[in-house]
């Protein structure tokens, strides 16, 4: 079986590099009893992936059980999972299996592997290790056949430093792992997606699919989905039933989708010493530079058009002596010191520094990196006559960030 059957037998839609990489492993792994563990954001779909492995195994016909290890309380779990004797604990009213005996022979998948607590994780070290268990409440060892494909959406290097998860249990568990990819790097999958739970929801509720009009369709390729597949899913769900319109433009999507998290960097703060480090120093120095890049070239240019002769006001003149104080060759004050008076301070440059100048008019170029790419999108746009997919490779960016980028500069084509 390849990909494409795989993908026709479990109703994986998609076409993304990533996916298709993640499908081609489970399949060279099916037919081993190695143990997998399923990485990625929540939302992603991971529960499809040991649906896969144990159908395509020779324990497709033995139980397959999934279990959501995060859904069961801790004080319970062990009990969910090994079983336990009658009497083990109040209200153990008789004996019970556990999970791993009635999959023996089959699979076992436990979601949200990294929320077991600490005293389970050492009994499925066990089991993992020997095929062994004991039930709560009792001292006979239990033999087991049961092949475990965990998942989780937790960072493991985290968890494991935090001593949250167990080391060797992590690397007995992703024996092969399996990351898969958000949706935001699925762009070309966001709207065959789409499509396919807009035609679900057409069927189960009876009524023609919703469909996408070209602006909305860049809208959805460009949001960031933070909630992957599931998300998606929901918005689908509630525009199909919400909206009368069977055509969504932009505006209409806009208002099922929540706004980004800004994710630009901030400012450094004056909270103190401990707040400090070296990427805010980093951005703050930067920021600084680029205002004082803007305001020297404001000075320099009515420095040109008024023939030389300008009024500094006293921040404009800290500006030029911390601009100069920054120059190795010297430490002198480039100005004094703006006078007390409300009076401007002026300054005049020489006959030597007016030799450099000539009089005529001059058309004042921005030096901000914003503008100029605002410029470069708008000419590439223009070049493509507003098609927007010649126009991101023209400028060697996705179709995606060209969007946000016409979305961020409120461009039009």
């Amino acid at each position: 079986m390849d990909i494409q059957q795989v993908k026709q037998r479990f109703g994986i839609i998609g076409n993304a590099p990533l996916l298709n990489r993640a499908l081609e492993v489970a399949l060279q792994v099916a037919p081993t009893d190695i143990s997998v563990l399923v990485t990625g954001e929540s939302g992603t779909g991971k529960e499809i992936i040991p649906q896969v492995i144990h159908q395509l195994s020779a324990r497709k016909h033995a139980e397959y059980i999934a279990v959501n290890c995060g859904a069961i309380p801790e004080g319970t779990i062990d009990s969910e999972l090994f079983g336990h004797e009658k009497g083990a604990f109040t209200g153990a009213s008789g004996s019970r299996k556990g999970y791993f005996e009635v999959a023996d022979g089959g699979t076992i998948f436990l979601d949200e592997v990294a929320e077991l607590p600490m005293q389970t994780q050492v009994r499925l070290l066990r089991v993992l290790e020997t095929g062994e268990f004991i039930r709560v409440g009792s001292s006979k060892v239990i033999k087991t056949n049961v092949r475990v494909v965990a998942a989780t959406n937790e960072n493991m290097a985290q968890a494991i430093a935090k001593g949250k998860f167990r080391e060797d249990l992590y690397y007995r568990l992703s024996t092969v792992p399996i990351p898969l990819p958000p949706l935001r790097n699925r762009e070309g999958d966001i709207h065959l997606l789409f499509r396919k739970f807009a035609n679900d929801f057409g069927d189960k509720y009876r009524m023609p699919a919703i469909k996408l009009t070209e602006d909305a369709v860049y809208m959805l390729n460009g949001y960031s989905w933070p909630g992957n597949i599931r998300q998606l899913k929901n918005v689908v769900e509630q525009i199909s039933v919400i909206e009368t319109e069977r055509d969504i433009d932009s505006v209409a999507l806009q208002a099922y989708l929540p706004p980004e998290r800004d994710n630009t960097p901030a400012v450094i703060s004056d909270s103190g010493p401990e707040s400090i480090n070296e990427r805010e120093l980093m951005y703050k120095f930067l920021f600084d530079m680029k205002k004082d890049l803007t305001e020297l070239k404001k000075l320099v240019v009515d420095m040109i058009s008024s023939g030389g002769d300008i009024h500094l006001n006293s921040e404009q003149t800290q500006m030029l002596n911390r601009i100069y104080d920054d120059v190795p060759e010297t430490r002198q004050p480039l100005l004094p010191p703006a006078p007390p008076t409300s009076a401007p301070s002026v300054y005049t440059p020489s006959h030597q520094e007016n030799d450099g100048f000539e009089e005529h008019e001059e058309v004042e170029e921005s030096l901000s990196l914003e503008d100029t790419e605002k410029e470069l999108i708008k000419k590439a746009l223009q070049k493509h006559k507003g098609k927007r997919k010649y126009a991101a490779s023209e400028l060697g960016i996705s179709e995606r960030t060209l969007y946000r980028k016409i979305k961020e500069y409120n461009l039009t084509d």
